[in-house]
């Protein structure tokens, strides 16, 4: 899902708990050095129990997904991380990859029990890096709901130079909270498949004798 880029940041934003105020930080890093998928689960998550699910998503789902969000719903996969701590939920994690303008960038979206935005971590970014926001920009993203204001006809504010860039962040967002919700909030994981009775070692019919006379 992450791969390797000659890119000398790594933009990291998030809320420590889910209903505190939100704050906006950034994690530098040398260049090419991008968390793993494990990483930035342990930096959006400390001390909690994370719990990897799978997600068949059919077609009525893809499509919910997409009327919500206003953006194309194009996977039939999906594997969400749901965060525990003391038996509480902490927060769902989302790993959207997409195209910003010809390459891509995946990103770390992390839903708070009450569906809003806590967290939006960058993992890979294929574009040259002067189009990646300053983190300020980003930090219009936490706390926000799936609603008009999410959109940079809403709430969100352009960024000179780096459009694409705004746009494919925006339709990350909303992909995500539109998944969080058709999914019901926790997602359930796929149920595992029964496993089929074995047949008796000996197929034949029971032997029965000639039936006994009556009285």
């Amino acid at each position: 899902m992450c791969s390797s880029l000659a890119i000398a940041c790594v933009a990291a934003f998030f809320v420590p708990h889910a209903r505190a105020a939100p704050r906006a930080s950034v994690v530098t890093a040398p260049a090419g050095d991008f968390p793993t998928v494990a990483e930035a689960l342990e930096l959006a998550f400390p001390g909690c129990s994370v719990e990897r699910r799978r997600v068949f998503l059919d077609e009525a789902q893809k499509a919910a997904v997409a009327k919500l969000s206003g953006t194309a719903c194009e996977a039939s996969l999906v594997f969400p991380y749901v965060a525990t701590r003391d038996g509480e939920l902490v927060g769902t994690a989302y790993f959207d990859t997409h195209r910003v303008r010809t390459l891509r960038e995946t990103l770390m979206i992390v839903v708070d029990p009450e569906g809003r935005v806590r967290r939006v971590e960058m993992l890979a970014f294929g574009e040259p890096r002067e189009y990646i926001p300053r983190a300020s920009w980003y930090a219009q993203f936490l706390g926000r709901a799936l609603d008009d204001e999410l959109g940079l006809k809403g709430k969100i504010r352009g960024v000179s130079g780096a459009t694409l860039t705004a746009r494919a962040t925006v339709d990350a967002a909303r992909r995500t909270l539109a998944l969080h919700a058709v999914l019901g909030r926790v997602p359930e994981p796929e149920p595992e498949p029964e496993p089929e009775p074995e047949p008796p070692s000996d197929s034949r019919p029971p032997e029965t004798g000639p039936p006994k006379a009556g009285p």
